[in-house]
């Protein structure tokens, strides 16, 4: 009854990371008389050996030295470029470098007020600069944005396992799936839209405690059911779904939301990440059916062990991000 595999899967994904790095953001705001200002923003620290470069047309011709700022968690430089009267509409731009899982956005700003957006990735390493945003264009990378955000980010992951491990029944599941949606989507609402504001550090923290508690959780409620959470798994997703939220947003802090279609890149990413907690639970269940068919029951030590990589996977967290938290509080 164990989804070994499933929890595998998790921490394989990312042995170095409990959280998926942010994406790289690429800015550029286009006058009339063909000058673009660029805004490169670069999440710290990054995959060692990876060097990410942005991409201009060949007309584009840099104005002056770029110029840095550096902060705990991320660099940005920020320089001009004369791309000539043609302007970039109609024309690509791009990051180099770009390797899985690292992922860029692009945002560009036309003379007109138009505002494109696009998600980069290894496969897509370019964007090509439309005269006017496409809503189908905007709906599709940030739906790409959340599913990638999901997949790569084992402490979420890990909560909705734990979760699940806690569900009796397939009607539980569903209510957990329900309340911790309905949780998340409020605070990521309400930290896109600028309602909350909290800084990431004990965010991050609280969402290792979150993966933490669960484990907890799910070792008692194999020892003694009737003791845990269990027979109120909605309860638990909904209260810390609201929690997960503001770690989903700040993804969409450090992207952006493209300012014609904020409510549809909003939708359209937390559909993504509904789409792959979806899959991951569907995931879980059927792996842990197919040990139940295959293994027969198993011993109690056995059947704690997923709490015990989940507890010890989220006590590593939780040191590891108290640290980096206290890091940037003044010596």
């Amino acid at each position: 009854m164990l989804p070994f595999l499933a929890l595998a899967i998790v921490l394989g994904a990312a042995p170095a990371r409990a959280h998926p790095l942010a994406p790289a953001v690429l800015e550029l705001h286009a006058e009339p008389d063909g000058i673009v200002a660029v805004r490169w923003r670069q999440s710290l620290p990054r995959p060692r050996g990876t060097t990410l470069r942005p991409v201009f047309p060949p007309s584009c011709r840099n104005l002056e030295p770029a110029r840095e700022e550096r902060a705990a968690d991320a660099v940005t430089a920020r320089w001009r470029v004369d791309c000539g009267a043609g302007g970039l509409v109609g024309r690509a731009v791009g990051v180099d470098g770009l390797v899985a899982p690292l992922a860029a956005i692009v945002r560009v700003e036309l003379a007109s007020g138009h505002v494109a957006d696009g998600v980069l990735t290894s496969e897509t390493p370019r964007f090509v600069v439309p005269a006017a945003p496409s809503a189908i264009a905007v709906a599709r990378d940030y739906v790409r944005l959340g599913l990638e955000h999901i997949a790569r980010g084992p402490d979420h992951l890990l909560f909705v396992m734990g979760l699940v491990l806690l569900a009796a029944g397939w009607r539980q599941v569903l209510a957990m799936v329900t309340a911790f949606t309905l949780g998340h989507s409020i605070t990521l609402a309400l930290a896109t839209l600028g309602a909350v504001t909290l800084p990431s550090g004990p965010v991050e923290l609280a969402i290792a405690l979150s993966v933490l508690v669960v484990a907890i959780e799910v070792a008692e409620h194999e020892r003694k059911p009737a003791a845990s959470w269990a027979r109120r798994p909605w309860l638990m997703a909904c209260a810390f779904g609201l929690l997960h939220g503001l770690g989903f947003a700040s993804v969409l802090e450090e992207a952006g939301l493209p300012s014609r279609a904020i409510p549809l890149a909003l939708v359209a990413f937390n559909v993504g990440i509904e789409l792959g907690q979806i899959a991951f639970v569907l995931l879980v269940l059927a792996v842990r059916a197919a040990v139940a068919r295959l293994a027969g029951p198993l011993p109690p030590w056995l059947r704690r062990a997923p709490a015990y990589v989940m507890g010890s996977a989220a006590a590593y967290w939780c040191f590891q991000r108290a640290a980096a938290w206290l890091a940037t509080f003044p010596a």
